[in-house]
């Protein structure tokens, strides 16, 4: 009987341990999925749909200031902009600020190493996914529009392809100027290594996104520094693979690489596309429009 009786008791002290173990090992995961299903419920109730703007090589986080001053004046609007520089050991500095309320803010994010290169640029790509994620912890927005000025572009491509796989946030719009999908390269049967490994992860961006890609033709090839050519290479990486993509030339006196993202006509393109978020859903992929600059 006392053999029977200690028996019992180890059992019963045997018991109660792996229950309070279990209870133990519970708790850290009950917490992380209270603060998983807040956040996704905040993310799903959020009114906010930024814009979220990428400067190109050798520009800064200054670099779209004139444009949203110019938006918000021509259009008597009043979006917010905060601005982002992402240093190389990852930190962040913020300037600016998002107004209360306002749920279409501009929101940029530049880099202070901005060289150009391939190498460089998949490396802008990494840090941009680090200044994403600390948005979207922070302003738990479920979609939002892009924009990238020339290399710019090229960072959201990349980024798309190797960093996007949040199914909670949706990227409806993408807006480019000039950006070089194939470098240098006037010619889109020369491949480049970038443009091959582009197409190689197309498969990636997003089925659902809506693309509008502009070139500008100031000396009827190119734009001054990027070919023609080189950003039409765009259309084997998304024409076939996303909802709609268009490609709109840009042409006249302000259809130079730097210049067109102050030319009314781009100004008028990208409030539609990109703020107002208007786009023709009959419009057919690979659409190719030509937009004379008064």
């Amino acid at each position: 009987m006392h053999t029977r009786s200690l028996r019992k008791n180890r059992n019963f002290k045997y018991l109660v341990a792996m229950l309070i173990f279990f209870i133990l090992l519970g708790i850290p995961s009950y917490i992380w999925t209270k603060r998983n299903v807040t956040t996704l419920a905040g993310r799903y109730n959020s009114p906010m749909s930024p814009i979220i703007l990428i400067p190109g090589s050798s520009a800064s986080a200054n670099r779209f200031d004139n444009l949203v001053k110019t938006i918000n004046t021509n259009y008597g609007e009043h979006h917010s902009l905060l601005k982002l520089t992402v240093h190389t050991d990852n930190k962040i500095t913020y300037t600016g600020s998002i107004r209360a309320g306002d749920t279409r803010p501009f929101i940029v994010v530049g880099f202070s190493n901005n060289n150009d290169g391939y190498t460089n640029i998949k490396k802008q790509a990494a840090w941009f996914n680090i200044a994403f994620n600390q948005l979207k912890a922070r302003y738990r927005f479920n979609n939002f529009n892009a924009f990238g000025h020339s290399n710019g572009g090229l960072i959201w491509t990349i980024f798309l392809e190797d960093y996007f796989d949040d199914a909670t946030i949706t990227m409806n719009q993408l807006l480019t100027v000039g950006t070089p999908y194939n470098f240098e390269e006037k010619s889109t049967s020369n491949h480049t290594q970038m443009l091959n490994d582009l197409i190689k992860k197309k498969d990636k961006i997003p089925s659902s996104l809506t693309y509008s890609s502009i070139a500008g033709t100031k000396l009827y090839f190119d734009d001054g520094i990027v070919p023609l050519g080189s950003v039409d290479a765009g259309k084997y990486i998304y024409e076939g693979n996303i909802k709609h993509y268009t490609l709109i030339t840009l042409t006249g006196d302000k259809a130079e690489h730097s210049d067109m993202i102050s030319s009314n006509q781009f100004i008028t393109i990208f409030h539609q596309y990109i703020v107002g978020n208007r786009v023709d859903p009959n419009s057919p992929d690979s659409k190719q429009s030509a937009i004379a600059q008064q």
